[in-house]
């Protein structure tokens, strides 16, 4: 509701379109992360590992890292509590060269209570094709805690999953390099074809004056093509478009949580003249039995007489008429009737199935 109201005070002049940079609407086709994965084991925790009986890839792992470290372990059985295996994944970052550092997520696999402490040991961190990106390896950041005792627990966050901070050293480049790129594809973050022309003809405009001719097109509502004009450098040509300002449009949407409650307004929402009546009808029966004693020296018996009470009470039972030529008169029709978020949500749901809202309702 506080949000509603919040919307309410825009100004009726304000427009959908807002105006923002192409690097905060567009992002570089070739300039996109890639994903790495890698099995790694962290070491130094305070009892809160793996069981090596219940997780038996820990005890095949520990045994591995001991070998290859020179130690021998047959013969021996281990009961360590002090090592869990994880799984570690990052993003490595576009263009990134070798040496460079990213940090990386470490999540326990087995049935260790806790990586608090823990030290992740030496792990490469490979991509889709089976190529070694870079190697993790680092103290464990774990923001949850939890403390156990005789009759009771308590966990706050999540403790079997942490980060290393600058933990994974890039080792490899990747294959494809920026300045071997032809073209620039800029793909929106939301894709619309109204913002994608105004992103064409603001580059175009742009290069007309500076290199003498249009450069940009348009594929669809995502892609624009920007072509490598021969006298251009490829960087310092995507320097002077990025921060290039485009009037940036978005359809007309009406976000709903119906777990939180949050309900979000696009600034396009509008809906026809509608009447709304939102009540909530509560009924309340009581049973107040009585009993019944017969007179002295009667035949009669103890009975016992049935008595009940029933109230029905309805509340909030306004009507009001809605019509949303622009945000702040929908907001204020909304808030005219006087109800919590959560009866806001089945208005609008109401007035989405009576086809006079002009929006998409998305549901969360």
């Amino acid at each position: 509701m506080a949000l509603l109201m919040a919307l309410g005070s825009l100004p009726q002049t304000a427009n959908a379109a807002s105006v923002a940079r192409i690097k905060d609407i567009a992002s570089l086709q070739s300039g996109r992360d890639n994903q790495l994965i890698g099995y790694g084991l962290v070491v130094g925790l305070q009892g809160t590992g793996d069981s090596l009986r219940a997780s038996p890839f820990t005890e095949q792992s520990l045994r591995a890292m001991l070998e290859n470290l020179g130690i021998s372990t047959q013969g021996g059985e281990n009961r360590s509590k002090n090592i869990a295996a994880v799984m570690v994944t990052a993003n490595l970052p576009p263009f990134a060269s070798p040496g460079s550092r990213m940090d990386v997520s470490v999540s326990s696999l087995g049935d260790a209570t806790s990586l608090r402490g823990g030290t992740l040991v030496m792990t490469s961190l490979s991509g889709a094709d089976g190529q070694i990106y870079a190697v993790a390896q680092g103290a464990i950041i774990v923001s949850g805690f939890s403390a156990t005792g005789d009759a009771a627990q308590l966990t706050q966050g999540v403790t079997t999953s942490g980060r290393v901070p600058n933990g994974a050293i890039i080792e490899r480049p990747l294959p494809s390099r920026f300045k071997d790129s032809v073209n620039l594809v800029l793909q929106l973050r939301n894709p619309d074809f109204s913002t994608a022309v105004r992103m064409s003809d603001t580059i175009n405009a742009f290069a007309a004056t500076t290199y003498g001719g249009r450069i940009a097109s348009v594929n669809d509502n995502q892609e624009v093509v920007v072509e490598k004009p021969r006298n251009a450098d490829l960087a310092r040509l995507m320097a002077e478009i990025e921060n290039l300002t485009v009037e940036a449009d978005a359809p007309a949407r009406v976000v709903i949580n119906e777990r939180t409650g949050t309900i979000v307004i696009g600034a396009d929402v509008r809906i026809s003249q509608v009447a709304v009546s939102y009540g909530t009808l509560t009924v309340q029966v009581s049973e107040n039995p009585t009993v019944v004693q017969p007179l002295p020296f009667s035949d009669g018996v103890t009975a016992i007489e049935p008595s009940t009470d029933i109230i029905a009470d309805q509340t909030g039972s306004k009507v009001a008429i809605l019509s949303g030529p622009n945000l702040k008169t929908l907001v204020s029709g909304l808030n005219s009737i006087g109800v919590k978020p959560d009866g806001i949500i089945a208005i609008l749901q109401g007035i989405k199935s009576a086809g006079a809202l002009h929006a998409e309702l998305v549901l969360q």
